[in-house]
């Protein structure tokens, strides 16, 4: 009797059970008196199930089938809609194949990310990094300074090997950009960045060496750094050309440069390829001049936006007047940053757009004091309207990082126009504002415009004809005079690359042991003499190829047939690089040509120190690092930034003592 009883309660809390989708994995079998077990149908081991009339639960059973204790059930999910789930969720195995620690393969992480992100290198003797560290693996041995330090000099060195040997298979010149940067001691820093374009048509613009010089340079370190730079990056007689800005140039150091350049390439007209206008820089001098002329206006009007930001009872005032005032604009005000001299244009926009508000704002609030008349906003318009020429200009250098050099003539030649006009202007204001702009934009324009137009010249969308045409707005009858020497110099230029082939062609097996290449211009310091090349009748050999290209009257070079074709339609999404890797072919000098125009540098900043109002300085931690480090932190980094170059992290390092 007490038997039948047991059972039909076991039948009917099974059936009642019968919702959970355990059951299609266990069945419940009498075992004993007052007891049944849970009998898995897959390995038949046996769990409780009722003792004494009390239920076990079904937990128990949902974790033999899903924490794959079940041998022969492993993969059997549990549906989510049991009508019993389990009181306490069960920490569930990942079923992944067991990874070892690698100790150098962390080291290598870590380096790179000091490297990427400027932490400095004592983060990893931080107790703090360190138990962080620990957290998530116990078997971490920490690293000290030196090792770090080892190791980010170690991923330096082999990067710096990997971009020698892109550079050394580049079929072109490389084109050079010095910038400046001080510190609070008697030293300078200079930044030697690399512009060149590679065999399948890549630009690329990479950090070569950061080196100290004492500041100013009295005793022609600066010569003797790049010197070896171009040494260690074999360079020497492949430099196209080479920039940089005024503020640290001298007649001296220019002289000295011009002499470096003339020497080491002598079949570049002459090392005339030397610069020292900064495009960004020299915008800059312009908009800081602009500002300083109307200081006094733009200070009060920086407390105004002060004093409105200064807080939220005040903004939410002039928001409040601005609506019952219904002025249109949605900009909101911003204070500036004065190392920033954008951020001083940005800021006088949004106020003149709100002028209307400041102007009653006087009658909101009793403590604001207003001291700007409409005159001074009229003059802050001005000012505004010429700074916007000034700041588009400089913003191509932000939107794309050292564009091709194709695209600045467009945007000189029409802020030379700009300018221009706004001298001869009618307005006295605008007249005295802008007359010293001009003077001294006039000066870049007219030393800058031949290669500005040599480089426009070969994007086949322009060519000759816009150079004509703009030249026939800035120059009037002088117009032909400049055209025709911006001709000369292509000509000259493409002459000279025509020579270089003639030329004997010499192997050279890098140290490394890879391919041997073959290169056209390796010619040592004072190693180019014409007598080198001369006959028995006293006519060099490149004499007499020019002789016969200017006897043969039928002879059309591939620069005069590449200026005759019709101009490639203008789109704006035009990539000038890869039209000449697709036209190489057919101009196969002349394509060696453009590449190294397109890649001159017309700006020696990085994209974010464009609108920088003054030069900028090294910090005290970086200065405190012996110049191996500082070169392979600063480098390292700019590398890992440029997608567009071979970078290769593996999981080890090679060890260096620093």
């Amino acid at each position: 009797m007490e038997l039948n009883i047991l059972e039909s309660e076991t039948h009917q809390n099974s059936r009642r059970r019968k919702k959970s989708t355990v059951w299609e994995h266990f069945t419940v079998k009498t075992d004993g008196p007052g007891c049944a077990r849970a009998y898995c149908k897959r390995c038949q081991k046996s769990f409780a199930y009722l003792k004494d009339s009390k239920q076990s639960g079904t937990s128990h059973l949902k974790r033999h089938i899903t924490l794959g204790i079940c041998q022969k059930n492993k993969k059997i999910p549990c549906s989510k809609t049991d009508a019993d789930p389990p009181k306490k969720r069960a920490r569930a195995k990942p079923y992944i194949a067991a990874i070892s620690f690698d100790q150098e393969r962390c080291n290598s992480k870590m380096a790179k990310m000091i490297i990427l992100h400027d932490y400095p290198l004592h983060i990893v003797e931080h107790q703090g990094f360190i138990d962080f560290v620990r957290a998530l693996q116990p078997q971490f041995n920490p690293l000290s300074l030196n090792a770090i330090q080892g190791d980010c000099v170690a991923m330096y060195l082999r990067e710096k090997q990997n971009l020698l040997n892109l550079i050394d298979g580049i079929p072109g010149r490389v084109n050079l950009t010095l910038d400046l940067w001080t510190s609070n001691h008697t030293s300078a820093y200079v930044f030697l960045r690399g512009h060149f374009i590679d065999g399948d048509w890549n630009l690329h613009h990479p950090i070569l060496n950061v080196f100290t010089v004492p500041f100013p340079d009295s005793d022609g370190s600066l010569n003797q750094a790049i010197v070896k730079c171009l040494s260690n990056w074999h360079l020497k007689g492949r430099l196209f050309t080479l920039a940089l800005d005024k503020f640290f140039s001298t007649e001296t150091l220019m002289g000295n440069l011009r002499s470096l350049l003339s020497v080491n390439n002598p079949v570049i007209l002459n090392g005339q390829f030397l610069s020292q206008n900064c495009y960004a820089r020299v915008l800059s001098r312009l908009a800081l001049d602009a500002l300083s002329a109307m200081r006094e206006t733009i200070n009060k009007v920086r407390e105004s936006v002060k004093y409105v930001k200064s807080s939220k009872s005040n903004e939410a005032n002039f928001l409040k007047l601005r609506q019952q005032l219904q002025v249109p604009s949605t900009m909101d005000l911003v204070i500036d940053d004065q190392n920033k001299w954008d951020t001083i244009y940005h800021m006088l926009v949004a106020a003149c757009k709100l002028k209307q508000v400041f102007v009653c704002f006087d009658a909101f609030d009793p403590d604001f004091r207003m001291t700007l008349t409409m005159d001074d906003w009229k003059h802050v318009e001005t000012l505004c309207r010429y700074l916007n020429y000034l700041y588009d200009a400089a913003n191509i250098l932000t939107v794309q990082p050292y564009p091709t050099a194709n695209v600045f003539f467009l945007e000189v030649s029409k802020l030379q126009v700009v300018l221009t006009c706004a001298a001869l202007s009618q307005d006295p204001f605008c007249r005295c504002l802008i007359m010293p702009l001009q003077k001294n934009f006039d000066q870049y324009w007219r030393e800058s415009c031949v290669i500005l137009a040599a480089a426009v010249a070969m994007d086949p969308r322009y060519k000759m004809k816009f150079v004509e045409s703009t030249f026939a707005k800035i120059f009037g009858e002088n117009a032909e005079y400049w055209t025709r020497f911006v001709e000369e110099g292509l000509n000259e230029l493409f002459l000279e690359y025509n020579i270089i082939q003639v030329l004997p062609f010499t192997a050279t097996n890098d140290n490394e042991g890879n391919e041997t290449m073959i290169k056209t211009e390796s010619f040592e310091e004072g190693a180019f003499d014409a007598s080198l090349f001369t006959g028995d009748d006293g006519l060099s050999d490149i004499e007499f190829y020019i002789s016969d290209l200017t006897c043969n009257q039928q002879y059309k070079s591939e620069l005069d047939e590449y200026l005759e074709e019709p101009l490639e339609t203008r789109v704006q999404e035009f990539d000038v690089l890869s039209w000449w890797r697709i036209n190489g072919l057919k101009y196969p000098t002349l394509s060696r040509l453009a590449s190294d125009i397109l890649c001159v540098p017309v700006s020696t900043l990085s994209a974010d120190a464009v609108f920088d109002t003054e030069i900028r300085k090294m910090d005290n931690y970086r200065s405190s690092l012996d110049s191996l480090t500082l070169e392979a932190l600063i480098c390292t980094k700019d590398w890992f930034q440029d997608k567009s170059l071979p970078i290769s992290v593996p999981n080890t390092l090679v060890k260096v003592e620093c």
